[in-house]
């Protein structure tokens, strides 16, 4: 995307102006889509449920319930891009390269074996001892080089009692999500638009399957009391994860209170009480 600034404040600081600005940017799409992070978490029609945004963003019910009330946001523009088409049979990554390409360059074929088309773990559970309860296995071309330039990954997630996979995006992959054992309350979130910032959700049983548009806020709560297991596959090699709390309150650096301040409608006290969370 190019940004040119028109106009802007005649003071040299670093810090905001007292003026007016104006801006133009050009974007790489006939119809980019946005999604504004307060306007699609807090905002949704209808609401996402305050007991996920609770565990997502590690706050009370009642803190839920109030930031559910905030409707201005975050400018949160995601660039959509797939995966390219493979030219060969295959491209093995080669990991060893120190070639800076868009992904990974080939490995000499003749040098390519089984094991870099194979990848053994995902019968195994992952940790969901962790705060929210949830642990995602990948298999993406990180873990697996014969995927690179294939378009394609996968996901082994574990969730325990109550265990919340949280709002969170993958910018370059659809995924289609599928319950191996135990049940899941899904759902995501449309960009913004005429009637945009809708919450789809279902509840899923072992053996049904969901699907996740690219780029869109999505989540998985476990509501029951036995442990979850779900299978995922995403339409990108590396497919990338956004987790909007960390990326909101956990960026390093962090954004600046007033910033968030205004864009959620809080104080900047809670806004900093939110950082400290991450």
């Amino acid at each position: 995307m190019c940004l040119c600034s028109l106009r802007a404040s005649s003071t040299s600081s670093s810090t905001p102006g007292h003026t007016n600005t104006v801006a133009i940017g050009a974007l790489s799409s006939q119809n980019p889509g946005t999604i504004t992070i307060a306007n699609a978490v807090f905002g949704s029609k209808p609401p996402i449920s305050d007991e996920v945004l609770a565990k997502a963003f590690q706050i009370t019910r009642m803190a839920a319930k109030t930031l559910l009330l905030a409707l201005l946001a975050v400018a949160s523009s995601l660039a959509m891009a797939s995966d390219p088409s493979p030219l060969q049979d295959f491209c093995v990554a080669d990991k060893a390269s120190k070639v800076l390409v868009n992904g990974f360059v080939c490995k000499d074929p003749k040098v390519v074996k089984a094991e870099d088309f194979f990848f053994r773990g995902l019968d195994k559970a992952g940790d969901t001892g962790k705060k929210l309860g949830s642990n995602v296995t990948a298999v993406n071309v990180n873990k697996l080089a014969g995927l690179n330039t294939l378009g394609i990954s996968m996901v082994r997630i574990d969730y325990a009692p109550k265990g919340l996979n949280p709002p969170h995006t993958h910018p370059r992959a659809t995924e289609i999500l599928t319950v191996i054992e135990g049940q899941l309350f899904v759902g995501f979130v449309t960009s913004n638009s005429d009637n945009g910032n809708r919450l789809f959700t279902k509840m899923l049983k072992k053996g049904d399957v969901f699907v996740f548009p690219e780029g869109l806020i999505h989540f998985q709560f476990n509501p029951g009391y036995t442990n979850t297991v779900a299978i995922g596959a995403l339409s990108s090699q590396n497919p990338g994860t956004i987790t909007v709390a960390d990326a909101v309150f956990g960026s390093k650096p962090p954004i600046s209170d007033e910033v968030l301040a205004k864009a959620f409608q809080v104080d900047k006290k809670t806004i900093d009480w939110l950082q400290a969370q991450f």
